[in-house]
């Protein structure tokens, strides 16, 4: 309990100085990120238990990744992150779920995420800011990639990419498991060195 209450903790320092920076209040953060004030009042409290549709509006709305509302300093030069050390930010109601590995640094930050779906399995996603790529690499089974209502298969050994910006569900195919590797590349944000 003590490990949660230090992830809340993090990621209401982390919302209420990333807020600041952008110069917008609770109303106006609320209103673009199309989340109560009461809800931004409490998350900034650290109280409260927001979804992951939550963070990723913050995170998208606020022009950082949610690994960055998430991390606490970074540690060193070199991260290591096993994925049984992450807690799913997704699970299916299947038995499939979604970790949010790490983040990396600099002006254009990218998230790596790891996926598992089960066969019918699937997670829609709301458009992201524009500018957002995201890379879905299978490894093993099937999937369908559905972006702007348009199916793509995508099995074991293949990636695809697109302009996040649209909207985009992935789904679980064919009769075993799916894994998957998911990056989500995240354009500068205002004042970055281009």
């Amino acid at each position: 309990m003590a490990e949660t209450e230090a992830a809340l903790r993090t990621l209401a320092h982390n919302v209420r100085a990333a807020r600041t920076r952008a110069g917008l209040s609770l109303d106006e953060l609320g209103r673009r990120a199309k989340v109560s004030k009461g809800a931004l009042v409490a998350l900034e409290k650290a109280q409260g238990n927001p979804n992951f549709a939550t963070l990723v509006r913050l995170a998208d709305t606020l022009g950082i990744s949610v690994s960055a509302l998430m991390e606490g300093p970074a540690e060193g030069r070199v991260r290591i992150v096993s994925a049984d050390s992450v807690m799913p930010l997704w699970a299916g109601e299947k038995g499939g779920e979604a970790r949010l590995m790490l983040t990396t640094s600099g002006p254009a930050p990218v998230e790596v995420w790891r996926w598992r779906l089960e066969p019918g399995e699937e997670y829609p996603s709301h458009p992201h800011q524009p500018g957002v790529v995201e890379t879905v690499s299978v490894t093993a089974g099937r999937m369908v990639l559905v972006v702007d209502g348009t199916e793509h298969a995508v099995e074991a050994g293949q990636t695809a990419t697109f302009d996040g910006d649209a909207p985009h569900t992935y789904r679980g195919a064919g009769t075993g498991t799916c894994h998957l590797i998911m990056t989500v590349h995240i354009p500068p944000g205002p004042g970055s060195a281009s």
